[in-house]
């Protein structure tokens, strides 16, 4: 079987030939990440440390969307595939495992639902009208679900004054906890509830509270937010996710290469919370973007088309 990446690590490090290759890979890695240009001799020793990993788990391991020690697990992951990731369009090798494979939690989820359907919570306004609100409801009934999206909420908030803005890092890092820790029973639910009004689809849209997590006074260089994502092994890892799990294809029904929507959109909630984070751009749409703009990209705005489209005019997604 697979290993993780945290285990795979310690069984090399514990092999003096391994550990040596190993330690070849992390000098290679901090290079490639504080954009330090090798040399032809460096590239060829950290291809050469690569290849000679052969079939050792370290080379095939994966992480875990919600296990512990996932961060440490993801600079493995990058530290082994360092040199296979120049840029953008070579991120297709995800760090993570199938979600076939991975172990889901049983939920609550139908129980507390039954219980918003019945007699004692009919008469709550907008059930029937707003998928979104019931949706909320539910979560409210879940201990785990209500005290996490009301640490984020709060902490997204921004505070009373015409100068006080909320804290960016603390609002997406509590947006992450909640899609990780929260079963998907609950998130994509809440996420993606079907809307027929702009009321509700003005709820859809807040569920992230935008204002904070998403929105900023200029939008910023949509390259700039690239790097800024490529930096942080956490982003680039849900964005490797996405865009090997979001591919579009024509010619399959339902718009994905991997013929797998649902994992489109799993891999869609991982980039909430990362500076790369998408929403909702209208509250009578479902159409999603990123918070940027191509202009003033000069000869790269190809490029930064390229990035902006896989969230605007994705037909997987």
């Amino acid at each position: 079987p697979r290993s993780d990446c945290v285990v795979a690590e310690r069984l090399c490090l514990s092999d003096s030939t391994c550990n040596a290759t190993y330690r070849i890979l992390e000098n290679c890695a901090l290079a490639k990440t504080r954009l330090l240009p090798l040399d032809h001799d460096s590239r060829v020793r950290c291809l050469n440390a690569e290849l000679d990993l052969g079939n050792s788990s370290l080379l095939h391991c994966k992480c875990h969307r919600r296990m512990k020690r996932q961060e440490h697990c993801l600079r493995v992951f990058w530290t082994v595939h360092s040199s296979m990731t120049d840029g953008y369009f070579h991120l297709e090798t995800s760090p993570y495992e199938n979600p076939a494979n991975e172990e889901h939690w049983k939920t609550d989820y139908n129980k507390l639902a039954a219980l918003v359907s019945g007699k004692n919570c009919s008469q709550l306004a907008g059930d029937a009208t707003n998928p979104c609100l019931k949706e909320s409801h539910v979560c409210n009934l879940s201990k785990k679900c209500v005290r996490l999206r009301t640490d984020y909420a709060s902490t997204c908030t921004r505070a009373a004054g015409s100068e006080d803005v909320c804290d960016r890092r603390k609002c997406l890092r509590g947006l992450r906890n909640f899609f990780e820790k929260v079963p998907e029973d609950f998130t994509k639910r809440i996420l993606f509830c079907p809307c027929q009004d702009e009321f509700c689809g003005e709820r859809r849209r807040k569920t992230i509270v935008p204002d904070c997590s998403f929105q900023s006074n200029t939008k910023p260089s949509c390259l700039w937010l690239l790097d800024l994502c490529l930096e942080d092994p956490f982003c680039k890892s849900r964005l490797a996710d996405f865009q090997q799990n979001c591919q579009p294809a024509d010619t399959s029904p339902d718009g994905c290469s991997l013929h797998n929507h649902a994992a489109c959109l799993q891999a869609y909630m991982g980039m909430i919370g990362t500076p790369m984070t998408p929403n909702y751009v209208s509250n009578s749409s479902v159409e999603v973007s990123l918070w940027c703009t191509c202009e003033s990209s000069g000869n790269q705005k190809e490029k930064c088309d390229q990035i902006l489209g896989m969230f605007e005019s994705n037909k997987c997604l």
